[in-house]
């Protein structure tokens, strides 16, 4: 899309083909395009409507419903933040007395919009033209111009001096590739003007990959990990004055939990017990592990696997919890008789330090039956070692 299309999209004739195009996505393209075309729509604004109405449903899940008046492009899309992480992040930043908010990178203006609702002061930075100018037009829709407003340029020439607190959100993915940048010294803005901020502003928050280094947290800084309904989605240095905790897991399912600790505590090890936690992934990439065995009075079965072990079931909004029934050396012929026996036909397949490919290992147990089991591959004190139980409720 360019800027021409987006203008013409927010036309009376680019809202009335944007409506048409929203009752035909998640049909056939084709039929969808030649559905607007014989409706009067010309071929370019059809197009760009059926792209909006694709990408405006697959946004529902980050946005929910006002994702329906949102521009989007598909790499905005992908790297936006999702509606109840930046809903909170912002609530943190007001509190902390952030009143006015540089976003450096604002993207499609996600996390600004966040804090415009929150009622700080944002003023958005992003590089590219097309995105820029989106963002803008989902401040108009939002209602919210009036605390976001956008510039088209480079975020590092922003007088920062200006705001009392500084998002920014560095671009990980190449320019015309759409490929994803792990180095962040790669990132746009550079990683030594990104954590260069909290020495000019004291209340600043970057955005990272969950996969981040340690190794490169700033010294002093807060690195927390969010985890949603499962999925590690991504990770967060809060610097200066809004460091709170060295370490931080905040896992969202119905409400938000957070975990907190050092990140260098060690649990300790045993035998496996009867019931298997599986932490969620932001409790492993923020190295809190140990904190959580605290809570649950459990052990791990081999200091390099995130798997812990307990006596009693505890409920925990930081980990998936098994009932387990049997431990056994890994064997292929053993498992596969055991599992026969049993009438298992289903398994899920759960697996930490294995090298087994779990859609392999289906194969070849050539299940039949009427029972469901969980398996979990991993190694117990250095050994290939297979549990099998059921997922306590």
């Amino acid at each position: 899309m360019d800027l021409d299309q987006l203008a013409e999209l927010r036309t009376p004739e680019g809202s009335a083909a944007l409506t048409a195009a929203a009752e035909l996505a998640g049909g056939d393209p084709l039929t969808a395009a030649s559905a607007l075309r014989a409706a009067g729509v010309p071929p370019m604004l059809a197009a760009a409507a059926l792209t909006q109405a694709e990408l405006r449903h697959r946004a529902v899940g980050k946005f929910g419903p006002a994702a329906a008046g949102m521009f989007l492009t598909r790499p905005g899309l992908e790297q936006a933040t999702r509606r109840v992480v930046a809903d909170r992040r912002a609530a943190r930043l007001h509190a902390a007395g952030v009143r006015t908010l540089a976003d450096l990178g604002c993207g499609l203006g996600a996390d600004a919009l966040a804090a415009a609702r929150a009622g700080i002061r944002v003023y958005g930075v992003e590089a590219d033209p097309v995105t820029a100018a989106m963002a803008a037009a989902n401040a108009a829709a939002a209602g919210l111009a009036d605390l976001f407003t956008v510039e088209c340029g480079d975020a590092t020439a922003f007088d920062v001096s200006r705001v009392d607190g500084v998002f920014c959100d560095p671009a990980r993915r190449a320019t015309g590739t759409g490929r994803r940048i792990f180095d962040p010294r790669a990132y746009s803005p550079p990683w030594d003007f990104v954590t260069g901020l909290a020495e000019r502003v004291p209340r600043t928050v970057v955005k990272v990959a969950p996969g981040l280094d340690h190794a490169l947290i700033p010294a002093g800084a807060e690195a927390e990990w969010v985890g949603v309904d499962g999925d590690l989605v991504e990770a967060a240095l809060w610097c200066g004055e809004l460091a709170e905790v060295p370490r931080r897991a905040s896992v969202y399912r119905t409400e938000i939990h957070q975990l907190t600790g050092s990140g260098d505590t060690e649990a300790l090890v045993g035998p496996p017990r009867r019931y298997l936690y599986d932490p969620d992934p932001a409790v492993v990439r923020a190295h809190l592990v140990a904190e959580l065995a605290a809570e649950l009075d459990a052990t791990l079965a081999d200091p390099s696997i995130a798997y812990l072990y307990a006596d009693q079931p505890t409920r925990t909004p930081y980990a998936r919890c098994l009932e387990i029934t049997d431990v056994l050396p890994f064997s292929l012929k053993r498992l596969r008789a055991l599992l026969r026996e049993r009438r298992v036909g289903r398994v899920e397949i759960l697996k930490r330090g294995s090298a087994l490919t779990p859609e392999q290992l289906r194969r070849d147990l050539r299940l039949a039956g009427d029972q469901a089991a969980s398996l979990v591959l991993t190694r117990v004190a250095g050994a290939p070692t297979v549990l099998i139980g059921q997922p306590v409720v």
